[in-house]
């Protein structure tokens, strides 16, 4: 099994940007590209997971329903393209209540991994990749033992290589030329 991990909000979605969240179906935008990206993995046989901090509902900005109704909206509509996600998993809490599956911790991903193997989907986290838009995505990514891939889609921006604390395997403009870079090294 070949699993690919993704971050949602400025990988698969439009980052709102100036901190704020999408709190609503409403507020939800596919980012160019992102449904023929998705098919492509699916066509080739990925395992796709997204793996996303969600402390709006923490902060009370969203509720957790209303980020149920996001999941399954942007699910639904992806199914309608053919388009299949194993999974999607958030972390609600915020960085001061010091979980395990806050990014860039890794919780999230190795229960993740954790699922698909009781599913008796064998695969290894060295041979995964995860996809973000954040140093932070990065840094979970490397610590979880995955190849990583920086799109520059959503928050982090290149002019900032300077400063980045760890380094990504491959930088991409956005999830379409990540899913080339993946595709490439099969």
């Amino acid at each position: 099994m070949k699993a690919i991990f993704l971050d949602r909000d400025g990988v698969i979605n439009k980052e709102p940007g100036n901190g704020e969240y999408v709190k609503s179906w409403e507020e939800f935008e596919f980012l160019p590209g992102v449904k023929l990206a998705l098919k492509r993995l699916d066509d080739h046989g990925f395992t796709i997971v997204v793996i996303s901090n969600q402390a709006g509902v923490s902060k009370g900005l969203y509720s957790e329903k209303d980020l149920e109704r996001i999941t399954r909206n942007m699910l639904a509509e992806l199914s309608e393209s053919k388009i299949k996600i194993k999974d999607v998993y958030y972390c609600m809490h915020q960085t001061n209540d010091n979980c395990d599956c806050r990014k860039p911790k890794t919780g999230l991903i190795e229960l993740a991994a954790s699922n698909l193997k009781q599913e008796k989907l064998s695969f290894s986290l060295a041979d995964c990749y995860f996809v973000g838009d954040t140093i932070r995505d990065i840094e979970t990514g490397r610590k979880a033992g995955l190849k990583t891939i920086l799109v520059f889609s959503g928050k982090e921006k290149p002019e900032n290589k300077n400063s980045w604390q760890v380094l990504p395997d491959f930088t991409a403009t956005d999830l379409s030329e990540a899913v080339e870079l993946v595709l490439k090294s099969k």
